[in-house]
């Protein structure tokens, strides 16, 4: 066991690196000295009291991946509550498992006396994450008037469902709906490289300058933690 968990410290530590770009002697120290050198890694380029659940949440689910699902599929198996299967595809999402997420999902929204927003709207990711555009634009479609549904994932998943299909207007619309400042950088990089394929340049670089500026102003663990969008968005900005 003790060696396995420093092959998860090890594997952990790799993947911060290389995930945000850190100096790459630290690959050396990480594999020739495991212990000693994740630790030192971990302090100086991860550990903060903030950081402290995500490690632990991250090192579990190096080392069980599949523990939380298994222990949701004994208490489904116990009692099949409606609850029960929604508890065990939102698991089966989280390890980015669509297809099993799918056909819990589509179990649930069975119930006719039950609110099944939930399970449509992680239909909607699920269906877009699978390649199945249609659906989960019918999906969203069904619960698109929800004020709930503004400016949440699935509502994302929508937009990039139909920008796949080519519906490039309609995708404007509900990809400019995740340009709030301060937020969603990730999305918002996503709709400058939209409005890049439509020729509207000038559009993108407003968004993509007023993203940099707000790198300025974010403290060090939020911007470590979305630091490969940030380069990418000093890249693109370079070329426009």
């Amino acid at each position: 066991m003790y060696y396995y968990l420093i092959l998860a410290l090890q594997g952990f530590c790799i993947y911060h690196l290389i995930k945000n770009r850190n100096e790459y002697y630290w690959l050396f120290l990480i594999v020739f000295v495991p212990v000693i050198g994740c630790i030192i890694y971990l302090v100086t380029q991860v550990y903060n009291k903030k950081d402290a659940n995500k490690i632990q949440e991250n090192l579990t689910s190096i080392l069980v991946p599949t523990k939380k699902v298994n222990d949701l599929k004994k208490q489904l198996e116990f009692a099949g509550s409606y609850q029960n299967r929604l508890n065990l595809a939102d698991a089966y999402i989280e390890m980015k498992d669509y297809e099993n997420a799918i056909s819990h999902y589509k179990e649930a929204s069975k119930d006719s006396s039950q609110n099944n927003y939930h399970s449509l709207e992680q239909l909607v990711i699920c269906y877009y994450h699978t390649g199945n555009f249609d659906l989960s634009i019918s999906t969203a479609e069904m619960i698109k008037a929800r004020i709930e549904f503004t400016k949440s994932e699935a509502q994302f998943s929508y937009a990039l469902a139909l920008k796949n299909k080519g519906l490039l207007a309609e995708a404007e619309t509900e990809l400019r709906k995740v340009d709030q400042r301060y937020s969603n950088y990730n999305k918002r990089l996503v709709l400058a490289n939209f409005l890049i394929e439509q020729n509207k340049v000038e559009e993108a670089k407003t968004i993509l300058n007023e993203l940099s500026n707000e790198a300025k102003y974010m403290k060090p663990p939020s911007k470590r933690l979305h630091r490969t969008t940030f380069v990418e968005i000093e890249r693109l900005l370079k070329t426009l």
